[in-house]
């Protein structure tokens, strides 16, 4: 069983489309790749993996989900934390990931 593990990523914020105003900010591949391998089998519902983020001073703890269609991860960002780090549609934002 790998231990817990952290990475530094530097990524883009999107919002989702359709209704709801869901954003989110896609795991780099090279990154999703590494945690898919070393973490599957800790895979929760839907493929999810619960972390603990960090952007800038804002911390909280969510899951990040498979996209099958990128191959990469999806972390959600919630509106109180995109708030708080004033972050919007298409910005560019580095974060630390830590598998839980």
């Amino acid at each position: 069983m790998p231990k817990k593990k952290q990475y530094k990523v530097k990524t883009q914020v999107f919002a989702y489309p359709g209704m709801g105003g869901w954003h989110f900010a896609s795991v780099p591949k090279k990154e999703s790749e590494q945690i898919k391998k070393d973490f599957k089998d800790q895979a929760r519902g839907w493929g999810s993996l619960p972390v603990e983020v960090k952007i800038g001073k804002t911390q909280w703890s969510t899951s990040i989900f498979p996209d099958k269609k990128s191959g990469t991860y999806l972390l959600p960002l919630k509106a109180q934390v995109r708030k708080a780090e004033g972050l919007f549609d298409q910005d560019k934002v580095a974060i630390e990931i830590r598998l839980v």
